[in-house]
Order: structure tokens, then sequence, then C-alpha cells
């Protein structure tokens, strides 16, 4: 007796929230629908690429919904001749969107561990930052989520996030105030419990108020 088996149909592509995610032709016309209702034709020459233009540039800056930032920090080593002092990566730049308008936000984090056993590459920690920055993103939420990954995955005596952003969601529109820089910091473990640790790694960064990043 032959048994006949059916092809497996591929699973669809899911979003965070486990809905599946609209096909490639479905988020095209989506732009087309945006590009009619600012008030142009989506047919002209001039537009007749750019729904696919947009679905190609969302896919690269929001690529890191594609992937877990806590796995590139898994990979740590131990031999480190007991070394037990500040771990800093400062001037990380990177360039996020708001998830209120999809507004660029663009910035600089500086990011810093106190090892306890384990150590990670740096550009590991570059990675954990260009992962979280590359979804729909608050800068709170942001400066959070790279903080709490490294404490939750090195588990070192202490860790520390300082983010520098302009948000162009103020700057290109609503109350257009160019120049804005937004400061926001976590500090768990030892940056947060012990004042000269905390000092330490603010003079290595340098005084933040006293920083402009710039949109490029």
């Amino acid at each position: 007796m032959t048994v006949i088996k059916s092809p497996k149909m591929p699973r669809p592509a899911l979003n965070p929230s486990g809905a599946p995610l609209p096909t490639r032709e479905e988020a095209e016309e989506a732009v087309r629908v945006l590009l009619r209702w600012a008030g142009d034709d989506p047919a002209r020459e001039g537009l007749v690429e750019t729904p696919r233009r947009v679905v190609d540039a969302y896919a690269e800056w929001f690529a890191g919904y594609k992937d877990d930032p806590e796995a590139f920090l898994e990979r740590t080593f131990t031999e480190t001749e007991g070394y037990d002092e500040m771990v800093v990566l400062t001037d990380i730049r990177f360039e996020s969107h708001c998830e209120h308008h999809v507004a660029p936000i663009i910035g600089r984090a500086h990011v810093a561990y106190l090892p306890d056993r384990r150590v990670v590459g740096i550009s590991k920690l570059a990675r954990l930052i260009e992962v979280f920055s590359r979804r729909l993103q608050i800068q709170e939420k942001m400066t959070a989520q790279i903080a709490n990954a490294l404490d939750r995955v090195l588990q070192p005596k202490g860790a520390a996030v300082i983010v520098e952003a302009t948000h162009h969601c103020m700057t290109t529109r609503g109350v257009h105030k160019p120049g804005v820089t937004m400061v926001t910091s976590r500090m768990l473990g030892a940056f947060r419990n012990d004042p000269a640790t905390r000092r330490e790694f603010l003079a290595m960064v340098g005084d933040p108020a006293a920083r402009r990043v710039a949109a490029p």
C-alpha cells in the first residue's frame, strides 16, 4: 500500500503578538493608501517604486524584531585573569523610530558593566543596542531593556546604560524644537548602590548634559 503524504505548508510568519504578518503585497498596498491619503498619486512616475522602497526600508529599520537580543550575550568568556574592573563602551551610535509617530530617533548609547565571573565581546554590546533600537521604541523603555538584558544574562555586579538622543517627532513636527537632546539612564547593582562606582562611570562617559547629539 502506498501512502502519499501531502506536502507541508509553510507556517506563516508571526509578529511578537502572535498574529500573522501581512504579505509584502499587502504592505506595499498600505503604502499606496497612505500616498493617496497624503494627496498624491501612487501611480505617477516618481512614486511607482515608492511602495517597494518603503517596505524595503521598513525591513531594515525594524530588523530587530527578528533577533533575540539576549542571544548575543550568551557566548561569554571566563578566562579573564581575574579582571574585575569596569567594562565601558561609549558613543555607540544608533538609529531608532518612535512608536508614537514612526519618526526617527538618532542618538548614542553608553554602556557599562562590572563583571563578576564572565565578560562578553564588545561587539556583542553594540549588537545588543542595535537589536533593541531597530524596533518601534520610546527611549526610556529602550534604556531599561538594554540594562536589564545585561543584568539577566551576564549576572554582573552592576550594569549601567545612558542614552542620549534627538527625537524627530519633536524637532520636525509638533512643537518644532530643534537642538533638544533627551537623556535617560538605568543603573543596576553597584552602579545604583555605590556612589563611587557611579561617579567613575559618569566620569568615563562625560557629562551628558554637556553633550549634544546631532542628527547627521
